[in-house]
């Protein structure tokens, strides 16, 4: 049997070759949403950046967001389908209002990580499911535990997840993440405050996308000690008119 003639029909199939060919197509259906998303760390804070499209100028641009808060400290971006997004937004919250019910703490961005990934990989394997076309980057600042600090986790549609420094998501992963590699480390805009952060994602997205953003273009979160929090269109076009005076 040539290709995947057959088996690409039942999730719960392998191909000779080994592969699941339905939850393949989940990873390409992150990038049904042709949009961007980036996660960084710096020294004190970590930043979550999306590229953000009105795809109907009659749409009410408040509505149209990839961006969420989880809860007080936890902010999560989705790339990919987002009636898939909104529905793990939905269950994250869910995830740690029972986590702080039952613990009497918040619940740690690890611990969400892990949650959400195995939910994922629950959905890989029961045949009347299917896997959710997005994919889920958690950021938190959390000095009190461990000392672990800024946080970055990312889970994918089959059910992995792992910590990082910098990511990536979306049709231009690839290129983003060759950009983090050779600029993360040398730049010293990611060892100072949340605002140089912020600065050093959007010029990064930026060179990436090789376009220019006006303070509507992207969707940015910032995550510091104990608190997230989504900027504001002004608050963006501050940071917009930072970069521009630096050049």
């Amino acid at each position: 049997m040539s290709g995947s003639a057959g088996f690409d029909r039942h999730i719960t199939i392998f191909s000779p070759e080994g592969r699941l060919y339905q939850v393949e197509y989940a990873f390409k259906a992150i990038n049904s949403s042709n949009i961007t998303s980036m996660g960084i760390c710096g020294q004190d804070s970590a930043v979550l950046i999306s590229q953000r499209k009105i795809p109907d100028k009659l749409l009410d641009a408040k509505t149209i967001s990839y961006m969420f808060q989880i809860s007080p400290s936890i902010g999560m971006v989705a790339t990919g389908s987002i009636a898939d997004a909104r529905a793990q937004a939905m269950r994250a919250r869910s995830e740690v209002t029972e986590f702080r019910y039952k613990y009497g703490y918040e619940m740690p961005v690890e611990s969400l990580a892990k949650r959400m990934a195995n939910i994922s990989q629950l959905y890989t394997q029961r045949a009347y499911m299917r896997p959710l076309g997005v994919a889920l980057t958690f950021v938190q600042v959390d000095f009190e535990d461990e000392n672990k600090g800024p946080q970055v986790f990312k889970c994918d549609p089959a059910g992995y997840y792992t910590g990082v420094k910098a990511v990536a998501t979306g049709p231009k992963q690839q290129e983003a993440t060759t950009y983090l590699e050779k600029k993360f480390k040398k730049i010293n805009a990611v060892k100072g405050d949340w605002k140089e952060v912020v600065e050093f994602a959007i010029n990064a997205l930026s060179s990436v996308l090789g376009t220019d953003f006006r303070k509507n273009d992207i969707e940015i979160g910032v995550a510091t000690e104990g608190k997230f929090v989504i900027l504001s269109p002004d608050e963006i076009d501050e940071r917009l008119v930072a970069i521009a005076e630096q050049d």
